[in-house]
């Protein structure tokens, strides 16, 4: 609110009567000062409004379809289609230590930004761990790959242009199907396991990459074994430190690096305890050497997951239009 235009009796606001006399320019300063915080407050509120609507984009989910079985227990995943299709998919893997909800237990506002976009959201479940073990776990995420592609269609989305997103376990997964997914088995009675399980973009948070350097993480046993938490998963119950390094070989996305390598983006904190900021830099220095687009960036005090890390997928959005909405 602005202040009230000086009196035009003949005298200036310099001859005005003194203010403890008239006491109007304190109301006049006071109403200044009530107005402007009034402003802030409105503007807050527009800009709370504004948030709330962003995060909130209108959908429609199909929830439950089954695209496998493990343990005697259906694998599904849900779609999630975004007011304005975009044509493209993303796949989020839901697991958090290998552990995993089951339909319809996805929260859209994760994925906001991505459904602004157009993107469609494939959030995929599995079976937990330690029931299924990490190794199943990553063959089943193939599975729910192959699956989305060969029913790409129904979806409305593109079978040749499909991203993967997820954190820490999430991540991990992410990774095992960017390293080694590929072409499926041309002889397989199922149609399912002749389609590819290759995708065309990556953007995770802070992965698991080398099981077998686990540098100073809190799940480091200091003694060249598997992680503290996750031995049975890992199928080390008891420990077998003839036979772990083989399987830690092969579940660990840095040891898996070859001349396939979507562009993959990586945002990991540097307070991470869990999982050293180390895992994600030396799996970007590998993936450079070999010529691959990897970009790690670093949330500086971030640990296992930080507060407002959802504005984060702004970028992730950003990075799939760039890498699947040209192609490349």
């Amino acid at each position: 609110m602005s202040l009230p235009a000086p009196s035009d009796h003949g005298h200036s606001p310099a001859v005005e009567a003194p203010l403890p006399k008239r006491g109007l320019p304190i109301l006049r300063l006071l109403t200044w000062l009530f107005g402007g915080f009034l402003a802030l407050v409105a503007v807050a509120g527009i800009g709370i409004a504004a948030g709330w609507v962003y995060y909130h984009p209108s959908f429609e989910a199909e929830k439950g379809v089954v695209y496998g079985a493990r343990k005697g227990k259906d694998l599904t995943f849900d779609v999630v289609r975004p007011a304005k299709p975009n044509g493209l998919g993303i796949v989020y893997f839901t697991s958090g230590g290998w552990r995993s909800g089951g339909p319809g237990s996805f929260n859209p506002l994760i994925l906001a930004p991505l459904l602004r976009r157009g993107y469609t959201i494939f959030p995929v479940y599995h079976v937990s761990q330690p029931e299924a073990t990490i190794k199943e776990i990553v063959a089943d995420s193939h599975r729910a790959i192959r699956f989305i592609r060969t029913h790409a269609a129904d979806y409305g989305v593109d079978p040749n242009r499909l991203g993967l997103t997820g954190g820490s376990a999430g991540g991990h997964l992410s990774l095992m199907i960017a390293t080694r997914g590929g072409p499926g088995d041309p002889a397989a009675p199922d149609e399912i396991d002749r389609a590819s399980s290759a995708v065309q973009a990556v953007a995770i948070f802070y992965p698991v990459t080398d099981f077998l350097d686990l540098g100073d993480s809190t799940e480091n046993p200091r003694n060249g074994g598997p992680p503290i938490s996750f031995r049975a998963a890992l199928e080390q119950d008891p420990i077998d430190l003839a036979t772990w390094p083989e399987t830690g070989r092969e579940l660990s996305p840095l040891h898996q690096l070859s001349t396939l390598l979507p562009p993959t983006l990586i945002y990991h904190g540097d307070a991470d305890r869990l999982v050293p900021l180390d895992q994600s830099q030396r799996f970007e220095a590998k993936a450079s050497e070999l010529g691959h687009v990897v970009k790690v960036v670093v949330h500086r005090g971030g640990e296992h997951g930080w507060p407002m890390q959802i504005l984060d997928l702004i970028q992730f959005g950003r990075w799939f239009d760039t890498h699947l909405r040209s192609g490349t």
